[in-house]
């Protein structure tokens, strides 16, 4: 993904990450990558542990590698490695020696979307923290600051977070 910039969206669950990922892959005219724990969830067929997400990681890496492979400019992702943290971190307590390894030796990056959940919380049957969205928001921005990620917070409606998204792109690309 060398030429290709990594827009990341992050945040807690059912807070548009999804909505943003797709309308910005419209707009800007380049892939996004799903959510790869969706599909890994899905077929599971068990209760997940933390092992899980190191399998989680290595596919979701993989399906952004494949789809920068078809970018011409970016590669828009609904989730990345921060969130795979951010879940592990509030789930298991830690990160596993095998997933902070993973972690460690991937790119972070170009710009993190950081999506505020003040839109009303979805019910799926993946989704764990009804209740405590504002905590993981916290968390997140709490990691992206101290960490000296380039980040931009995405809030309001959909149509004041795209705009908000773009502006952040546009930014990204001016440095």
């Amino acid at each position: 993904m060398n030429s290709i910039k990594k827009i990341a969206i992050v945040g807690p669950e059912s807070s548009g990450k999804t909505t943003l990922a797709q309308q910005l892959a419209q707009e800007l005219g380049d892939p996004w990558v799903e959510e790869y724990a969706r599909e890994y969830l899905n077929n599971l067929g068990r209760p997940y542990d933390e092992s899980d997400l190191v399998e989680i990681a290595k596919g979701q890496v993989d399906s952004e590698r494949n789809s920068a492979s078809k970018a011409s400019k970016y590669v828009i992702c609904d989730t990345d490695m921060v969130v795979i943290r951010i879940w592990s971190l509030e789930k298991f307590g830690d990160i596993s020696g095998s997933l902070e390894i993973q972690m460690n030796s991937e790119i972070p990056a170009d710009i993190y979307l950081l999506t505020d959940p003040n839109i009303p919380w979805e019910y799926d049957p993946l989704r764990e923290n009804p209740y405590d969205r504002q905590y993981l928001f916290d968390q997140y921005k709490f990691y992206l600051r101290n960490g000296g990620f380039r980040f931009k917070i995405i809030s309001g409606s959909k149509e004041d977070r795209l705009q908000l998204a773009l502006e952040a792109v546009k930014y990204m690309d001016s440095l």
